[in-house]
């Protein structure tokens, strides 16, 4: 189907201290596997539009974005949060990561595309309204739901899996009833926030260990009847592939199997409700060759949608 893969090369030029895990190479190992695998040929390629302020402040205070924009340093790096450094051209990437979802919005509003994965980063699923954290700078996915909000659509979902608690997107949607959040990750682990779940926030938490049939059982008991009960007009997908079993991130045992089963799942679920498309944003990942593995299978299902 129409699926496009939305990135741009700034997305490379954010930096950190070196061997921190969110690296530019994550990217290169996706587009290395998508090449590789054949699944390029069936793909549109977009490149990432510049976000503007006023973009960031669909989801964030305005303090957070002063915060950031004072922080960007004309040499060497800036600690924001303290596992999230700031190079003189983090803002660059920055304003590809949340342009990327701006434009799939558009795309998939207008009939152009029936799904998107924007490879970019920093990822953003740990940044609030208020900071940022986690190797997130901004909320690259809130900031889309927010925006697709602006254009009209009334019922969006957001499926999380990646190994840690979306913690920022919960906080940011927590009083949205018109947003249906599921989400699962290794508990307890990293952000250590409070797990709070209302009748549109569905948190799934595993632990150490869980694997593939611990995925499915949380899909089909949990997830599963809230999507098709809430029939969103949107799906957003937060992809974090660091519950890989090959990701020494966390301690969960999924495979790439797993992530085509739960994408695969996922587009069901919604593709008879109405749904006008798929948004997925890269969140975790951090095994060079299990990320490119699993991002390139997440990717195949969306063009066979």
């Amino acid at each position: 189907m129409r699926t496009a893969v939305i990135s741009h090369p700034h997305c490379r030029k954010h930096k950190m201290i070196d061997d921190h895990p969110e690296c530019p190479e994550r990217l290169d190992a996706i587009t290395d596997r998508l090449l590789a695998s054949g699944v390029d040929v069936g793909l549109t390629h977009l490149q990432a539009p510049k976000a503007k302020r006023e973009d960031y402040l669909l989801a964030h205070d305005e303090s957070l974005v002063n915060l950031v924009e004072r922080l960007i340093p004309m040499e060497g790096l800036n600690n924001l949060d303290g596992d999230t450094w700031l190079c003189p051209d983090s803002l660059k990437a920055v304003e590809r990561a949340v342009g990327a979802g701006l434009l799939a919005v558009d795309e998939i509003l207008d009939d152009k595309l029936d799904a998107a994965f924007c490879s970019v980063r920093p990822p953003g699923h740990h940044a609030n309204a208020y900071s940022s954290s986690g190797f997130c700078v901004f909320n690259n996915l809130a900031i889309a739901v927010k925006y697709a909000q602006s254009k009209g659509v009334k019922r969006i979902a957001i499926a999380d899996f990646d190994v840690h608690h979306g913690n920022g997107t919960q906080d940011i949607f927590m009083d949205d009833e018109n947003v249906l959040l599921c989400s699962l990750f290794q508990y307890p682990f990293y952000p250590n926030t409070a797990v709070k779940n209302n009748n549109h926030i569905v948190n799934s938490p595993l632990p150490i260990a869980s694997n593939g049939d611990d995925l499915k059982e949380v899909f089909n008991t949990q997830w599963l009847p809230k999507l098709k009960a809430f029939k969103p007009e949107l799906l957003f997908i937060s992809a974090g592939f660091d519950a890989h079993l090959e990701d020494d991130m966390a301690s969960l045992k999924f495979v790439e199997d797993d992530y085509i089963w739960l994408t695969e799942q996922l587009c069901d679920a919604v593709k008879n409700s109405g749904c006008r498309g798929v948004i997925s944003y890269l969140e975790g990942g951090y095994a060079l060759s299990a990320l490119g593995r699993s991002a390139v299978a997440h990717i195949k299902v969306l063009t066979e949608l």
